[in-house]
């Protein structure tokens, strides 16, 4: 209620609405301490004492605000998005057993994927190597970046996050344990899973590069995503809405040799 409200109805507001007015901003406002809260109603012509804002949020079960400060780490996820790029490493096997390695890097903010490279001996100077492709790969983009989100595997090293930091990104440390920290690494990671090595056995390590390729082709140019509308990443916008009624012939492509069809 603010001061043409007061004078319209030529009454101070209740108890009961300066209480809900005070729970909305400190609910609203988790950084902000009591005194800055007060403030908020002081600005619309309803002065509160700082004693009467303690005691509706001490009544309400709100802490004071060095307790409440800072977002859950979904929120810092969710409002940082833009600005965050994954890491993780798989690995595939080839018919005869071989199991190979591979980094991924995933830009949260519109889901493209980076696939650098792959190998049968990863190792720490092998992993900083693949730190250093996606920033070049990036180009100007790798400037709206400010975290990297990455586990505590120890192929990563003072080296690996020197190449980000470098870049003013600041590493993120998921905890040990918790793949639940990094959900959206994760997420592709098995859909790379399941849709390449589940369905496509390499006969040899030269092929898997290949194959890898194709499907980050696929799922960031034509694959589509519920977190951006059904668009794929590199998409800008949706395709426009076709409301004539001509016949149309709907051309499918086969990717992987079939495991996967894209329709156009």
């Amino acid at each position: 209620m603010g001061h043409a409200d007061r004078r319209r109805t030529g009454r101070p507001p209740t108890a009961a609405a300066l209480k809900k007015l005070v729970l909305r901003l400190a609910k609203e406002n988790p950084r902000r301490c009591r005194r800055r809260i007060q403030g908020e109603p002081a600005g619309l012509g309803h002065p509160i004492a700082p004693s009467t804002v303690w005691e509706i949020l001490h009544a309400a079960g709100i802490g004071p605000a060095p307790r409440r400060t800072g977002p859950s780490r979904r929120e810092f996820l969710t409002t940082q998005a833009e600005r965050i790029i994954a890491a993780d490493f798989f690995h595939v096997h080839t018919i005869t057993g071989r199991r190979l390695h591979a980094p991924a890097f995933l830009e949260h903010g519109i889901l493209r994927l980076h696939i650098t490279g792959i190998t049968a001996h990863p190792t720490a100077q092998w992993a900083t190597q693949q730190a250093r492709n996606p920033t070049a790969d990036l180009g100007a983009r790798v400037a709206s970046l400010r975290f990297v989100l990455r586990d505590r595997d120890s192929k990563y090293t003072d080296s690996f996050d020197a190449v980000f930091e470098a870049e003013d990104m600041d590493v993120l440390l998921s905890a040990p344990q918790a793949p639940h920290r990094n959900a959206h690494r994760e997420r592709v990671i098995g859909t790379i899973r399941r849709e390449v090595p589940g369905h496509l056995l390499s006969v040899n390590q030269a092929r898997v590069p290949q194959v890898l390729t194709e499907h980050r082709e696929h799922y960031t140019t034509h694959r589509p995503h519920r977190s951006r509308g059904q668009r794929p990443p590199e998409a800008q916008a949706q395709p426009a809405v076709l409301h004539d009624r001509v016949p149309r012939r709907l051309l499918c492509t086969r990717v992987l040799g079939g495991v996967i069809n894209e329709y156009r």
